[in-house]
C-alpha cells in the first residue's frame, strides 16, 4: 500500500459501512480522495448514510452497483467481516486492485507505536488489561481495534509519545500487507472462523501476518504452551519474548513453580505461585502472586503473563503493574459474575464463541455446573466438550442452530439432565426460556454459566446483545 497522501484525487472505495467504513471514508475523504462507499444493506439500515452524505461522500446503499470498481480504482478498503466472495472483491483482485483492510490504513498513519493483540480467546481481556496496565505506568495508551473502536478513527488521538493498542482478528489482519506493530502478541490458536477462512491454515496464516513486517528492533510475544504459537514463533523476526504456565523459560514471563499442565489436571496440589519476568541476562523479578491476580481462571492468569509481557516490552516498571493486576476484574461478557439468585450464581460468559473458549471457563469455576450453550453453526462437532460435559456438568440447556448437535454430545458424555430448546417466538423469549430451565435445573450452591461455545449471528446481533438478555433474564427470574 502506498502511503496515504498518494490517494489524493484518486478513486477509493469503501466496502461495508459500519464504524470501520465510516472511520476509513472519512479519513480518506479528509486527505482529497473521490471516496465511495458500498453497503448491502437498503438506505434506511444505514444510519451512517447521511452522516457521510452530509460530507460529500457518495454512499450507494442496498446492493453492490455494476462499476462500483473499476480499472481507475485506487484501493479498495473493506469492512473486515465481508468474505473475499463478495464480487466487489473478486473483481478488484481480477483487476489488480489492492483489497486491505481499515487496521492497514492505520498502521500507515499512526504517530504512535502499535501494539497488536490476537488469538483464538483472551483477546478482549489481555488488550483492556494492557491498557489499564499501561496506564498505570504513565505510558499513555489508546485502546481500539476490534475490541469496538476503529484503529482509523483512533490513531488520530492517540499521543505520539503513547501507544496504539489495538485488538485485532484474523478477518482484520487478512486484509493487511504492510502493517507492522512495534510489539505483537500471539495468544493462542484455536480451530474456529473456518466458515470466513475456508481452512485453518488461512486463519493461521492470517493471524502470522501480524509478525511479518517485524524487524529485531520490534518484540514478538507469544505464548509457548501453544504448539501453533511455538511454530509460528520459529518464523519471526522480531525480539521473541515468550510467556507460559507450564514451562521454566530461559527468558520471558512464567509461573514459579509451573502448572502441571495448562488445564486443570484431577488431583494437582495448589502451591503459592508466582508471577516472575526473566530477562534474556537471566536476571529473575518477581511481579505477583498468582492468586494475587483479580481475574479467575487458569487462561485468565495466561491472559496476565501476556499483557505483563506486552507492558513490559513497552518500557513498564513492574512495581507498577502490582496494584492494577489485583483490582482488574475482567471486563463484560467474558466470565461475568452477574449475580445471585436463589442461592445460585449466575456468570455471563457470551464472549466464549468457540469450544475451547468454553471448556476454559468451565475449568474455572467449581462445580456443580448447568451450563447454556448453543449458537451459529460453523461445522463443527463438539466433540471436544465431551470429557468436560462428562466430569463437570450437572445439566446443560442447548438453544440456536447447534442446539441439537450440543446436546447430542451432552447425551453421549452421560449427562441426563439436558433440555434442547426450541426457538419460539424470537431469540429474547428463548433466551429467557433457556435460563429458566437452567434455574430449575440448579439447587442452591450451584453455577448457570452462559458459555456458547458458538457465535450469536443465528439469533442476535452480538454477543454483546446476547450476554446482555442472559443477565436480564437472570435479574427477572
Amino acid at each position: 500500500m502506498m502511503q496515504l497522501t498518494s490517494y489524493r484525487g484518486r478513486h477509493v472505495v469503501v466496502l461495508g459501512l459500519a464504524r470501520s467504513g465510516v472511520a476509513a471514508a472519512k479519513l480518506f475523504h479528509s486527505i482529497g480522495a473521490d471516496v465511495v462507499v458500498n453497503d448491502m444493506k437498503a438506505r434506511d439500515l444505514c444510519p451512517e448514510a447521511d452522516e457521510l452524505s452530509a460530507l460529500g461522500i457518495s454512499v450507494v446503499c442496498g446492493g453492490h452497483p455494476e462499476g462500483l470498481v473499476t480499472r481507475e480504482t485506487a484501493l479498495l478498503v473493506k469492512n473486515p467481516g465481508i468474505p473475499y466472495t463478495a464480487e466487489p472483491i473478486v473483481v478488484a483482485q481480477q483487476l489488480g486492485v489492492e483489497v486491505v483492510s481499515e487496521v492497514e490504513v492505520a498502521g500507515q498513519i499512526s504517530l504512535a507505536p502499535i501494539i497488536g493483540i490476537t488469538g483464538s480467546n483472551g483477546k478482549t481481556t489481555t488488550t483492556t488489561l494492557t491498557g489499564v496496565l499501561l496506564e498505570a505506568a504513565g505510558l499513555k495508551p489508546l485502546v481500539a481495534g476490534n475490541i469496538g473502536r476503529p484503529l482509523s478513527e483512533a490513531v488520530s488521538e492517540v499521543s505520539p509519545e503513547g501507544w496504539l493498542v489495538a485488538e485485532l482478528s484474523s478477518f482484520q489482519l487478512k486484509g493487511t500487507s504492510g502493517f507492522r506493530p512495534s510489539v505483537a502478541c500471539l495468544l493462542n490458536v484455536a480451530e474456529t472462523h473456518l466458515d470466513y477462512h475456508g481452512s485453518i491454515e488461512d486463519y493461521v496464516e492470517s493471524k502470522a501476518k501480524m509478525f511479518e513486517n517485524q524487524t529485531i528492533e520490534d518484540v514478538a510475544i507469544y505464548n509457548e504452551d501453544d504448539e501453533t504459537c511455538r511454530r509460528l514463533a520459529k518464523r519471526f523476526k522480531a525480539s521473541l519474548l515468550p510467556f507460559s504456565l507450564t514451562r521454566l523459560l530461559t527468558q520471558g514471563v512464567m509461573v514459579d513453580p509451573p502448572y502441571q499442565a495448562v488445564r486443570p489436571e484431577e488431583g494437582e496440589i495448589e502451591l503459592e505461585r508466582w508471577i516472575i519476568h526473566r530477562s534474556p541476562e537471566g536476571i529473575e523479578q518477581r511481579i505477583i502472586r498468582v492468586d494475587e491476580l483479580g481475574i479467575l481462571g487458569r487462561h485468565n492468569t495466561a491472559n496476565a503473563l501476556a499483557a505483563i509481557a506486552i507492558a513490559l516490552a513497552a518500557g513498564a516498571e513492574p512495581e507498577k503493574l502490582v496494584e492494577p493486576l489485583r483490582n482488574f476484574r475482567g471486563v463484560e461478557h467474558r466470565l461475568e459474575y452477574v449475580g445471585t439468585f436463589n442461592g445460585v450464581k449466575f456468570y455471563n460468559d457470551s464472549k466464549a464463541t468457540n469450544p475451547v473458549a468454553t471448556i476454559m471457563s468451565i475449568l474455572s469455576l467449581p462445580s456443580p455446573l448447568i451450563l447454556i450453550a448453543g449458537g451459529l453453526d460453523r461445522g463443527s462437532d463438539y466433540m471436544e466438550l465431551l470429557p468436560i460435559f462428562r466430569d463437570r456438568l450437572k445439566g446443560l440447556t442447548a438453544i440456536g442452530e447447534t442446539r441439537e448437535k450440543i446436546g447430542r454430545v451432552a447425551a453421549l458424555s452421560g449427562l441426563t439432565n439436558v433440555k434442547v430448546v426450541e426457538p419460539i417466538d424470537n431469540a429474547e423469549l428463548t433466551l429467557r426460556r433457556a435460563v429458566e430451565e437452567a434455574a430449575a435445573m440448579a439447587e442452591p450452591g450451584d453455577i448457570v454459566l452462559l458459555s456458547p461455545a458458538c457465535a450469536s449471528w443465528d439469533m442476535f446481533s452480538s454477543y454483546e446483545d446476547r450476554g446482555r438478555i442472559f443477565k436480564q433474564s437472570a435479574h427477572t427470574l
